[in-house]
């Protein structure tokens, strides 16, 4: 059965009037409807008037009836109110706590606002009062929480549990391992996953090559001692970019780095190595530690290398990636941290991205486990403050 909104009836009815009686079944084929629903619809607004057609569910109902109607509506209400009184009174008296756990004990049978306006109490006073009365405990945990949430997407959801523990105690907070990843799998946040890359080193040439003086010695007691370095592929929209860095055995730092589109020497191992002797001074001897790479022993580099009277040449044994291990661990994060489940960039956008990893990240906020879940600069003031 077709049905009609109230405002066409009303609309029908007074043009019903315009027309007049002998017009009726001719107005009825024009607007689509039966004469017998518009005869009705004329009866109803004759009877009720501006109180017809009230929808489903809503009775018709005389200008007297309604006025009844509303004083029974008003009469239940006071009621209400009167039993809201009677119970609620007492509690107001008590204070804020005695009067939220009144309305909540209540508000299966009383609308809350309802009490809050016969009790006349501000629905600010009451949800405030609510929040302030969870334990010490629960209190404890949402912080933690809210901490842990935002440490995690600070660090751009780099960080695990165990280096998210390390900045919550770092600022403050007393909490072990074990409570942090319990929040953490029921917040739902995972960092990033490790993957693994294909290995790129060309070792296959005629260049003059060294044997491995690091030895695998990756601890070491001060700064410019051992340098390490390593080349690794970056794929962008535009094909791949070159990473070079150059690493400070001593706090893991990045002192020397080059983001390039091509393999050569000038591109890669040379500018790499002229900012970290730029970064950080060589005072005594230094090991300078590589793989067995076409740009690690060209001679244009060799040459370089050896015309420091302190520098002397380490190289890994042929495809044992193990002797240059901490530079294939920063990779594996570097590539983590900021690369998986990214969208590909354009070289333009890669160069800002790899500055702000290296230069913002992680030489100045990461944590380090080697460092003792420390940041490179904490480490760096630590070492001054004790050896300096």
């Amino acid at each position: 059965m077709k049905t009609y909104e109230r405002t066409f009836k009303v609309n029908a009815v007074k043009l019903s009037y315009e027309r007049g009686k002998g017009q009726l079944a001719c107005l009825a084929r024009e607007l689509g409807i039966s004469p017998d629903n518009l005869y009705k619809w004329r009866k109803d607004f004759e009877k009720f008037g501006t109180r017809s057609f009230p929808g489903p569910g809503h009775p018709n109902l005389t200008a007297e009836q309604a006025v009844i109607t509303d004083l029974e509506r008003k009469i239940k209400d006071s009621k209400i109110s009167l039993q809201i009184l009677k119970r609620g009174t007492k509690h107001v008296s008590q204070g804020k706590i005695a009067t939220k756990n009144f309305i909540e004990n209540n508000k299966s049978e009383f609308s809350i606002a309802k009490m809050l306006t016969v009790l006349e109490v501000s629905e600010t006073t009451y949800y405030r009062t609510k929040k302030q009365e969870l334990t010490d405990t629960e209190s404890r945990v949402i912080l933690l929480k809210q901490e842990i949430t935002s440490i995690y997407y600070e660090f751009k959801r780099r960080y695990g549990c165990f280096k998210i523990t390390r900045e919550l105690q770092n600022r403050g907070f007393k909490i072990k391992n074990s409570s942090v990843k319990k929040y953490m799998r029921m917040l739902g946040l995972r960092r990033k996953i490790k993957r693994k890359f294909k290995v790129t080193t060309d070792s296959f040439h005629n260049h003059y090559v060294v044997p491995n003086a690091l030895n695998r010695q990756f601890t070491v007691s001060e700064p410019a001692k051992v340098w390490v370095s390593d080349i690794t592929y970056i794929q962008t929209i535009k094909g791949f970019m070159y990473l070079t860095i150059v690493m400070d055995l001593f706090d893991r730092k990045i002192i020397g780095w080059n983001l390039s589109t091509k393999l050569s020497v000038k591109a890669t191992t040379l500018p790499a190595w002229e900012m970290a002797v730029k970064n950080r001074k060589i005072v005594k001897e230094l090991i300078f530690h590589s793989d067995r790479g076409v740009q690690y022993a060209n001679k244009l580099f060799t040459d370089t290398l050896d015309s420091s009277k302190f520098v002397r040449r380490s190289m890994s044994r042929r495809e044992n990636h193990t002797d240059n291990a901490v530079c294939e661990s920063f990779f594996t994060f570097f590539k983590a941290e900021m690369l998986v489940g990214n969208k590909l960039l354009s070289r333009k956008q890669m160069r800002e991205e790899v500055y702000e990893y290296i230069e913002n990240w992680y030489n100045k906020k990461r944590r380090h486990s080697f460092l003792g879940y420390k940041t490179i600069e904490e480490f760096e003031k630590s070492y001054i403050r004790e050896y300096l």
